[in-house]
């Protein structure tokens, strides 16, 4: 499969910005799990209690201190839904509600979000009893530093690319619910020449076993000497569903690789490396499970 088909897809959206400033200072909060809760306000903002907002935002790697001063002086600070602009301000971060430009501060520092690109041969487990490679293989340091990370849904043994890994156990099981149609992209090579109908027919609807399967999106990036490479967008998450779909079309799979999940992209990510999730992809996956 080629360079150019396995970094397929659209680009990962941007931060949000805002007007040009002299002092202006970018933000690194990440999103909070939950973002619409009720704000408890018995302890926040109280004198001599909690511990000062510029202290807080620093601990949850928005900025220093300093520029942390700043972004309350700009007015992009709120906590428990009120514009904070005076210094010194004393929080409870376990209680406040505390956002910067409109997303809510994640405060908890054990919380992880990886993607990973899982090789070919690879389980989809954290362990195997007859120990063949798995998942827990790559991620052993942070399972023995006490982290108890699970991956976000399974490919196959045969199947690389992307799969996500976190302790946020309702992330992840938003992420796998059919109600939120996540969508994942995936680059499969196969046999035979895909045509314009070919592609029409995958789109409309395969009629497997379990029922008919649609693609979202449908393309032939490649096709020559009796072979395809094939884009393949689908929000569902039945076993094979994919290579079921493209056998059943009469393009048996020589090969699969997932791509992208929601606007999390594989981009150059070589077979076994992992990487954490950034700002703006967290965001985006918050947003799509309504979280």
């Amino acid at each position: 499969m080629s360079d150019t088909a396995r970094r397929e897809g659209t680009p990962e959206p941007g931060n949000r910005t805002t007007p040009s400033s002299e002092n202006m200072i970018v933000s690194h909060a990440k999103p909070a799990r939950k973002q619409n809760v009720q704000p408890d306000r018995s302890a926040a903002g109280k004198p001599g209690e909690g511990i000062r907002l510029q202290k807080v935002l620093a601990q949850a790697g928005v900025a220093s201190r300093r520029h942390a001063e700043i972004l309350i002086d700009q007015g992009r600070v709120e906590v428990d839904g009120e514009v904070v602009r005076v210094q010194g301000m004393r929080v409870d971060p376990n209680t406040s509600v505390i956002r910067v430009d409109g997303d809510r501060v994640l405060v908890n520092e054990d919380t992880q979000y990886f993607a990973l690109n899982k090789p070919r041969g690879m389980l989809s487990t954290m362990h195997d009893d007859m120990g063949r490679a798995c998942l827990g293989d790559i991620v052993g340091e942070q399972i023995a530093a006490g982290q108890r990370l699970f991956h976000v849904g399974r490919l196959d043994a045969d199947t690389e690319g992307l799969i996500l890994l976190t302790n946020d156990g309702e992330l992840a099981n938003r992420l796998m619910h059919p109600r939120y149609e996540i969508n994942k992209t995936y680059l499969a090579e196969v046999l035979g020449e895909v045509t314009r109908k070919d592609l029409r027919a995958l789109k409309n609807g395969i009629e497997l076993d379990d029922g008919i399967a649609r693609a979202n999106y449908a393309e032939t990036l490649e096709s020559i000497q009796g072979r395809s490479i094939v884009r393949l967008d689908i929000h569902e998450g039945r076993k094979h569903i994919v290579r079921r779909m493209l056998k059943t079309a009469g393009f048996p799979v020589q090969r699969l690789v997932r791509t992208k999940i929601h606007t999390v992209s594989l981009g150059e990510q070589s077979p076994g490396a992992m990487r954490a999730l950034n700002r703006s992809e967290l965001a985006s996956l918050y947003k799509a499970v309504g979280m």
